[in-house]
């Protein structure tokens, strides 16, 4: 029995850690380089420091890439610890994972594509203006692209969120939270593709998506598993 509850706490804390990788790279390209790069209403400034940030823009194409394997180790992770809770549910959360992955390369492709063009190293014939219209269009598909991705965000997190609860090993009320930060990405895609103009109301509140995903983070990395004694 003790030899099974440390087996447990050591697989929980190995996923505790992938999801620290994972919101780390997250903070770092979504929040950071964002911040620095991409200036609200105003193409020139942007893309003018997308050339003149050219490395830190890159960075931010790079840790996206990279997040994304650290999310396929995070879940298959995340499947070792609970297929002995519902292996059908760990299964599927794995497959919603998988799915989104291509979807996220394809993305920042548009990234990549921007700044080839802002470079003239594609579209050679294009004049400047044509050029940064073009890089513009590029980051703007990106921009639209992280948006819908949002649902897919959200959609893995309602199996795990289920699996948390059902676990035993873990508050039931991280589950809880999991499942409505979920449906808070799923309803932030939607209000972008369905009701634009609230879009950015609703956004202002898609931090609650994240509180359980930090709550089980930190469970994981900090407690691990807690098996309650029979």
């Amino acid at each position: 029995m003790e030899e099974q509850t440390n087996s447990l706490k050591k697989a929980a804390r190995i996923a505790g850690l992938w999801y620290l990788l994972l919101v780390i790279a997250g903070i770092y390209g979504l929040k950071y380089v964002d911040s620095q790069i991409f200036v609200d209403g105003n193409t020139v400034a942007t893309t003018n420091n997308v050339l003149s940030h050219e490395f830190l823009f890159r960075s931010g194409i790079f840790s996206a890439i990279i997040g994304n394997f650290i999310f396929l180790f995070l879940v298959l992770a995340l499947y070792h610890l609970f297929k002995q809770v519902n292996e059908r549910q760990a299964k599927l959360m794995v497959i919603l994972v998988i799915l989104q992955i291509p979807v996220s390369f394809l993305i920042e492709l548009f990234n990549f594509t921007a700044l080839m063009v802002l470079k003239g190293d594609v579209l050679k014939t294009l004049e400047p203006a044509q050029r940064l219209d073009f890089a513009a269009l590029f980051l703007n598909i990106h921009s639209y692209g992280i948006s819908i991705l949002e649902m897919f965000w959200g959609i893995w997190l309602i199996p795990l969120g289920q699996l948390v609860y059902k676990s035993g090993f873990i508050p039931r009320i991280i589950g809880v939270l999991l499942i409505i930060g979920g449906i808070a990405y799923m309803v932030s895609s939607f209000m972008f593709l369905l009701f634009p103009v609230y879009f950015s109301f609703v956004s202002k509140f898609i931090i609650v998506a994240s509180l359980g995903e930090i709550a089980i983070m930190l469970w994981l990395l900090i407690v691990g598993a807690k098996v309650k004694k029979g």
